[in-house]
């Protein structure tokens, strides 16, 4: 036992390292995705058959394809192109395109459910649908979709372990160095299994605090 704490010492910071990759990898690809899913959402619901069908060929081809199959894709591509496109710019895109997806139908449900009276009463002040969409709708909808963003982000973390293959220095790829300088995989598997614990955990935590707050503003 106090081998494995003298070796788990050892481990921390470079897991911790890339925990933080992780981390804010997530983070860009999720607030990025959420962006595009307004984007899809609103091309869904227009009146062009054309941005309808692109809308749904985009969700069918991202929620129906595997997230690695998505991510080499977006990595050879660009070479096959004659691009040089950085390994961590294709695996942000690939969240990106990927969590937008999914976004859009979680977001769907939340504009379906404002009030149509408010966006009336917008019309009749002559707010236009920008400012009606930035000041009215995002807001409300951020606040009753939140506990399903929270759950997709953390979907997006533990599916941000495919990123390893393109030689993301991510909390997986720090793991699979560990384990060829170590030869001790079990260990170093199930620390960093508790690393992604506490990531999830705690994004859960704080889901569950904002949703809280905003409640009881209410």
């Amino acid at each position: 036992m106090d081998d494995f704490g003298v070796r788990f010492a050892l481990y921390w910071p470079a897991l911790l390292d890339g925990a933080l990759t992780t981390l804010w990898l997530c983070l860009a690809g999720m607030l990025l995705g959420f962006v595009l899913g307004v984007l899809i959402y609103l091309l869904g619901s227009s009146r062009s058959r054309g941005c309808v069908a692109f809308a749904r060929v985009y969700v069918s081809f991202f929620r129906g394809t595997p997230m690695l199959a998505q991510l080499l894709l977006l990595f050879y591509l660009p070479a096959g192109l004659g691009m040089d496109v950085p390994a961590l710019v294709a695996a942000g895109l690939a969240l990106a395109l990927n969590t937008g997806a999914y976004q859009s139908q979680i977001l769907r449900s939340g504009f379906a459910a404002i009030p149509a009276g408010q966006l009336e009463a917008a019309a009749v002040f002559s707010i236009g649908r920008w400012r009606t969409l930035l000041h009215i709708q995002l807001p409300q909808v951020v606040r009753l979709t939140l506990p399903a963003l929270i759950s997709e982000l953390i979907d997006v973390i533990k599916v941000s372990a495919v990123v390893s293959v393109i030689s993301i220095t991510d909390l997986m790829r720090v793991s699979q160095q560990l384990v060829s300088q170590t030869y001790r995989p079990l260990e170093v598997y199930l620390v960093a299994a508790l690393f992604y614990l506490a990531l999830t955990s705690l994004l859960a935590l704080l889901g569950r605090q904002l949703e809280r707050r905003w409640q009881a503003r209410s």
